[in-house]
């Protein structure tokens, strides 16, 4: 079966880093574009970044551009998101997923369903910025 665990995350002060890892098993994940996605309390999942299926191209959010790196290991099957510069409106659950659409396309995924947006993801690890 299919399995995205994420892991890594934690609180953290403003300025301070994370980095998020998700293990992936069950499909070929070399062949998939693979992003990470965020979901803030009351609020829908927000495409966070990108990358495709052999970590050449990443694609970000303007909201984390300069301050987060997707990075992939295909012979881990794992995936990463390093988080620098963090700050407060960075609180939310973040999910590794394979998207429905190419890695490239992820920006118009605006409004758009967790359902819509990916075809796998995880139950996600829990980000808290605080000082």
């Amino acid at each position: 079966e299919v399995q995205l665990v994420e892991f890594g995350g934690g609180l953290v002060q403003p300025g301070g880093s994370l980095r998020l890892s998700c293990a992936a098993s069950g499909f070929t994940f070399g062949s998939r574009d693979m992003s990470w996605v965020r979901q803030a309390p009351e609020k829908g999942p927000e495409w966070v970044a990108a990358i495709d299926s052999t970590g050449g191209s990443t694609y970000y959010s303007d909201s984390v551009k300069g301050r987060f790196t997707i990075s992939r290991d295909n012979a881990k099957n794992t995936l990463y998101l390093q988080m620098n510069s963090l700050k407060p409106e960075d609180r939310a659950v973040y999910y590794c997923a394979a998207p429905a659409v190419p890695a490239n396309l992820m920006a118009s995924t605006t409004g758009w369903r967790m359902q819509e947006m990916n075809d796998y993801w995880g139950q996600g690890t829990q980000v808290t910025v605080s000082s």
